[in-house]
């Protein structure tokens, strides 16, 4: 399965997309901006054959949702409404923070890393729901003790 994830935000969108293996969540883009966003959203879906998007819930750190988390929800309804595949919500806490850990290696200026940011957090994002789906997958299934 092909999965775009998705760090929303009111200024700045970052995409990052995974192969088809579902091994490597690579950045894709940053889309600036709300105008057109679900439809430049809907676009790169199409061009790069997407299955399922996973979209950034920004989670305060004792797990309750705060304002921006509840921005990301009513974004994840208009996801929903807009798109025919299956949109999953994945915690992002911290996502940023291992973003700019990624990015301090490359020596960028401060409005290089503005620019690359967002997307390499979506791909922090993707490479945690990539992670939890195969440990999921790999446990097997559940016994149930119903004897």
């Amino acid at each position: 399965m092909r999965y775009l994830a998705i760090d929303y935000g009111t200024k700045r969108t970052g995409l990052a997309i995974c192969d088809f293996n579902e091994t490597i969540a690579s950045p894709l883009t940053v889309i600036q901006g709300q105008k057109e966003l679900l439809k430049k959203i809907s676009e790169v879906i199409d061009a790069e054959n997407v299955d399922a998007v996973v979209l950034g819930l920004p989670l305060n750190m004792d797990g309750s949702e705060g304002f921006q988390s509840k921005l990301v929800l009513k974004f994840a309804k208009q996801l929903e409404n807009c798109l025919n595949i299956p949109v999953h919500l994945q915690d992002e806490r911290l996502s940023s923070f291992g973003a700019e850990e990624k990015l301090i290696p490359a020596n960028y200026t401060r409005k290089k890393k503005k620019k690359r940011l967002d997307a390499v957090a979506a791909a922090e994002i993707l490479e945690s729901f990539l992670q939890q789906n195969t440990s999921r997958n790999s446990t097997g299934p559940e016994l149930s003790s119903s004897e």
